[in-house]
């Protein structure tokens, strides 16, 4: 039987409120000098929002920044691939164009892990390669227009759960151009997790319907959840935690209930059930952020983003080390691997998450 206790703390590490809330114990922790990895110098604070606004105002500066999204890297090279998609929609109602946008989004984010340094994808109509995330986005939005995660030929255009259920190592290689001198990290494992989704997708039909279940039935969800054409962030972010969190493996649980992208750390005080634990969703943020703009063609203001954060992935930490708000403390943390669970990892990516906020405080007065 599952006890209140335990109902509490999954209701909490599922949230925005505990990312900021328990990042922020180790980053005061971190300001005693009382962690083992880290230490912060907020004196280097000024000077990184300033290098931020600098960056932000040559590539936006009109001053409208999209969403950290999946849909950028489909901007890779400088091409519009949403642009593309549209062109094949001619005469598709909003509401599924919406639909095949989240199919897209979220088959794509899930297939964006480490490539290996070898792998790169050659774009057949432009040319260009890309390796790396962008190359991973490119190479999941074509493989997604020829039918890739669809059980349906005359519906290409879907990620349905018997099309992500009966995917193969062989297709997704094919689509990913893999072969013994182009290696692709993680096949099987990429593979497995898109399968295990379809089967998640059967099983909460209250969110990804029945006729088929697919996940861009998620957007009738999300609809049905707004009022006066107003969508909270955070309903979004609920929706996937709930519907996807089922397919991660191997993770910290309560009540055999998964976490995701929570990790302990023992520098926090053991103070009841799950007190020790950090919660980033950094996956499902990330997601969050790239199902918003197909949410926004239907008309939908998405309100309270400012209760989600920023993602604690390597790209913001590296800046956080890059320009002086994180030093190392001891030499093994740049010089030697570390698991994803590891202290270290978690002390760093707890510490970006809040530095982040701290860095974003200054835009109201120097970024017009």
């Amino acid at each position: 039987m599952v006890s209140i206790a335990e109902v509490t703390a999954l209701q909490y590490l599922r949230s925005p409120v505990a990312i900021r809330e328990r990042c922020g114990q180790l980053f005061e922790l971190a300001c005693a000098d009382r962690l083992c990895h880290f230490f912060c110098n907020l004196e280097a604070l000024d000077r990184t929002a300033a290098y931020v606004i600098q960056v932000m105002q040559a590539a936006y500066p009109t001053g409208l920044i999209p969403f950290h999204s999946r849909w950028r890297h489909f901007e890779a090279g400088g091409i519009d691939r949403r642009a593309w998609l549209h062109q094949s929609l001619d005469g598709v109602e909003a509401l599924e164009k919406a639909r095949i946008e989240v199919d897209l989004a979220i088959t794509s984010v899930l297939l964006d892990a480490g490539a290996g340094a070898q792998w790169h994808y050659q774009e057949p109509q432009t040319g260009q390669r890309f390796n790396r995330s962008e190359g991973l986005a490119i190479a999941s939005f074509h493989l997604f227009c020829q039918g890739g995660f669809s059980s349906q030929p005359d519906r290409p255009l879907q990620a349905d759960a018997d099309g992500l259920a009966n995917l193969t190592a062989a297709r997704l290689e094919e689509g990913f151009q893999v072969s013994p001198d182009n290696p692709l990290v993680g096949v099987e494992g990429r593979v497995g997790l898109l399968q295990t989704l379809g089967q998640v997708l059967h099983d909460s039909p209250q969110l990804f319907g029945t006729t088929p279940a697919r996940l861009g039935n998620l957007v009738d969800y999300l609809v049905g959840r707004s009022t006066n054409q107003q969508l909270p962030a955070t309903e979004v972010f609920q929706a996937v935690l709930t519907g996807l969190g089922e397919i991660w493996a191997g993770r910290p649980a309560i009540a055999n209930s998964n976490l995701g992208d929570v990790w302990l750390h023992a520098a926090l005080p053991d103070c009841g059930v799950g007190s020790q634990l950090v919660p980033f969703h950094k996956l499902s943020q990330w997601l969050t952020y790239s199902l918003l703009e197909p949410l926004q063609t239907l008309g939908l203001e998405i309100t309270g983003l400012p209760e989600l954060t920023g993602l604690a992935e390597y790209r913001n930490g590296g800046l956080c080390l890059d320009l002086g708000l994180l030093h190392a403390k001891h030499p093994d943390v740049m010089a030697l691997p570390h698991a994803p669970g590891s202290e270290v990892i978690v002390e760093w990516r707890a510490l970006t998450v809040v530095l982040l906020d701290r860095v974003r405080s200054p835009f109201a007065t120097n970024w017009d």
